[in-house]
């Protein structure tokens, strides 16, 4: 702990989390605004959202993916949506016998259709994995949306819609990732008429 201030740190850390969701509040409401009119575009029109990221960014597939088929504010009919990074045997047998840049991809391939909606997650854009989603996604008529930082990567050039978080920290994209995604979840259910009021009080359990 010599030189180590745990006290500066926690503030230092605020500082940084407070200087980086106000940045990304003034640079992406237009984006999230275009991203909010898609989801429910996708899902009145009978399509599904689908999620992948890896790492921590599987995790926040996994958590909107389940905010949304069970419940974000509060009880209410499922929203279709599908995390990809969920099925143990498909990305093992993918991953060995295919490629893992195509983990994402391959299960796009079979359950994908045209309509639905792609969230890939990525803090630097750079996952192989998720530009071969984007890709596919694109040959078939599935909008791909990218959740990024650190200025978008080359997952960029491949999505049609981008929330890149304005920062280098991957810490702070993470947390503007997951605030970004409650957020669509929030606004999926009022938009589409099956939660009132604003998206103050969730109500789940997890």
């Amino acid at each position: 702990m010599t030189g180590f201030d745990p006290k500066s740190f926690y503030q230092s850390e605020f500082v940084e989390h407070r200087a980086v969701a106000e940045a990304t509040h003034r640079a992406l409401e237009e984006s999230f605004g275009r991203l909010l009119a898609q989801s429910v575009a996708t899902i009145r029109n009978g399509g599904k959202i689908l999620f992948c990221g890896n790492g921590g960014s599987a995790s926040d597939a996994q958590h909107l993916a389940t905010e949304l088929t069970v419940r974000y504010i509060k009880n209410r009919p499922a929203i279709a949506a599908i995390a990809l990074t969920t099925d143990t045997s498909a990305l093992t047998a993918i991953g060995n016998d295919i490629g893992f840049e195509y983990l994402f991809s391959r299960q796009i391939e079979a359950i994908g259709k045209q309509g639905d909606l792609l969230i890939g997650i990525s803090t630097s854009g750079s996952s192989p994995n998720v530009i071969e989603a984007f890709k596919i996604a694109r040959k078939m008529g599935i909008t791909a949306v990218l959740f990024g930082g650190k200025g978008g990567g080359p997952a960029l050039e491949h999505a049609d819609i981008a929330l890149v978080v304005p920062s280098n920290t991957t810490g702070r994209i993470q947390e503007m990732h997951i605030t970004l995604g409650q957020m669509l979840c929030g606004g999926l259910e009022l938009a589409l008429g099956i939660a009132d009021g604003p998206a103050t009080h969730q109500t789940h359990s997890s």
